[in-house]
């Protein structure tokens, strides 16, 4: 059995297993104190003003990798040019939607930070599909991608204004990507040079949900700066790095 034959049967089991493992738990409602964040100072009359303000490295790295592509110094496959722009309309989209939720955090705000983060996830995970599974795969499922990532959030947000929030759906929009994205990385030939660089992401947003998660922890032992703060510049960091191996990749053969 080849290599990628492997890969394409670790990724359908893991999707597979995960999918069942989390839809059999009970709804998970978003917890309230996900909203309290551990730095709230105001500065410039901004409420979390740091939070608020960090999210402007979404929207630069997001102009930057729009202006790559209009400008051609980005590397990507052609039939393929709609994800490529998804991506980084989606990063940006983030910082404006991600500002907007810290300046009031709340369930009715933070829709407006994770519906372009789906944008990008998906997008993502259509591109990688395409550049080491199938061109044609990765161009078929983009839209239907993007449909269920939005669809997740909205399905989120309905099922809290009755009383009974339940993330899983969402949870599965932004995990599963991220479980399955190293195994097709690992497995499976690439379209291009520089395959590097969505490790380098991979390993930037994991080290952002880490600052995430000792949000309060790190703002004790820096006082200057939180954890959350530090994970939108991290998380962005990581898009820049994506950006810069786009701008060195060349196709490979075969």
């Amino acid at each position: 059995m080849t290599s990628e034959r492997k890969g394409i049967i670790v990724i359908l089991l893991l999707l597979l297993v995960v999918s069942i493992a989390v839809l059999m738990q009970e709804p998970m409602a978003q917890s309230l104190e996900y909203h309290q964040f551990s730095d709230n100072r105001v500065m410039l009359s901004v409420p979390n003003f740091l939070n608020v303000a960090s999210n402007l490295a979404f929207v630069f790295v997001g102009i930057m990798g729009l202006y790559g592509l209009n400008k051609r110094k980005l590397v990507g496959l052609t039939e393929l040019k709609a994800g490529y722009f998804l991506l980084f309309l989606g990063v940006f989209l983030v910082g404006l939607g991600s500002g907007y939720y810290h300046l009031s955090p709340s369930n009715q705000t933070l829709v407006w930070d994770r519906l372009p983060m789906t944008v990008s996830f998906m997008s993502l995970y259509a591109i990688i599909l395409a550049e080491y599974v199938s061109v044609e795969l990765g161009r078929r499922l983009l839209y239907p991608l993007l449909l269920l990532g939005c669809a997740s959030v909205f399905y989120w947000h309905y099922t809290e204004g009755q009383g009974a929030g339940d993330l899983r759906f969402y949870f599965l929009v932004q995990y599963l990507p991220l479980i399955t994205i190293p195994v097709i990385l690992l497995f499976l030939k690439p379209a291009f040079s520089h395959g590097s660089s969505y490790w380098w992401l991979i390993l930037s947003y994991v080290a952002a949900k880490v600052f995430e998660h000792f949000d309060a922890e790190v703002f004790d032992a820096l006082f200057l700066i939180s954890g959350h703060t530090l994970k939108h510049l991290v998380a962005a960091f990581g898009i820049l790095l994506l950006i810069l191996g786009y701008q060195k990749r060349a196709k490979l053969p075969g």
